[in-house]
């Protein structure tokens, strides 16, 4: 499967990440190619209060919560393991394999390798036909929290993100649907590796991010690499609070315009 190109230049890429104050979003470009028939375009400047309305909704809170709710932001604190389970009637795994690789290159601060086996995996990327979704959940989760969570939700793809108390990511789980089509994949695909690198909620009133279930986007956006970019920056600890968090980000944007520490 085509990707969409990779943009070498750090420094042109953060020129084009935030807008001035007195500016919404603008400069939007088509989808990439590689995005699926009719992907929708995207913006590719930002406000710094936009970016921090993302920031804000998406790295705190989840839909899907097993245990102690978390108080603070989560992330990865160490290479991440990926290991891609594929059991489905279409196969699809050189295009997760791909989409992956593409986290990799252009945000190489989440430090992805490839896992040997589902048990050493950080993370398990699971291909299943949409006829197995739900028992997976069961099987996964027990049919109590996977009945309510598909009842709420009415999902096409999931993930479950597992920490320590200290925010710290220990272990997250995907499960994406691959036999209904490339438009469901390539959403569910970019969708739901966003939750498993710590972005772990939605937010429908934001219109730039894959993460908002009104929207289906299928790449991997501007909007969604400056989020992944500011969660992964090295002044940013897992377990930070709002407040701290809240504290840093005009800091933290302002070096993604700079080419910084945290630039995608």
């Amino acid at each position: 499967m085509t990707r969409a190109p990779i943009l070498r230049r750090s420094c042109l890429m953060a020129a084009l990440l935030i807008a001035t104050s007195a500016l919404a979003a603008s400069d939007p470009q088509p989808a990439p190619p590689g995005a699926f028939a009719g992907a929708p375009p995207q913006f590719t400047r930002f406000t710094a209060a936009e970016l921090t309305r993302g920031f804000m909704a998406l790295a705190f809170g989840s839909d899907l919560r097993v245990g102690v709710r978390p108080k603070g932001i989560r992330r990865f604190e160490r290479d991440i393991g990926v290991f891609i389970s594929s059991a489905a009637s279409v196969d699809r795994k050189a295009a997760m394999q791909a989409i992956v690789a593409e986290y990799g290159t252009r945000l190489p601060q989440l430090r992805i390798a490839s896992a040997a086996d589902e048990d050493t995996a950080d993370l398990v990327v699971h291909l299943i036909d949409e006829k197995n979704f739900r028992s997976a959940l069961e099987q996964a989760f027990g049919h109590d929290i996977a009945r309510a969570f598909v009842a709420r939700t009415d999902p096409q793809c999931m993930t479950s993100v597992k920490s320590q108390s200290s925010g710290e990511i220990v272990r997250a789980v995907s499960f994406i649907i691959v036999d209904k089509g490339d438009k469901v994949f390539l959403d569910c695909a970019y969708h739901e590796l966003l939750h498993a690198f710590g972005l772990s909620n939605h937010d429908q009133g934001n219109p730039w991010t894959t993460l908002n279930q009104k929207r289906m986007v299928g790449y991997l956006s501007v909007y969604d690499r400056a989020l992944i970019s500011l969660l992964y920056d090295p002044r940013l600890k897992p377990g930070m609070t709002r407040a701290e968090v809240r504290r840093l980000l005009p800091e933290l944007i302002g070096d993604l315009d700079r080419g910084g520490p945290g630039r995608p």
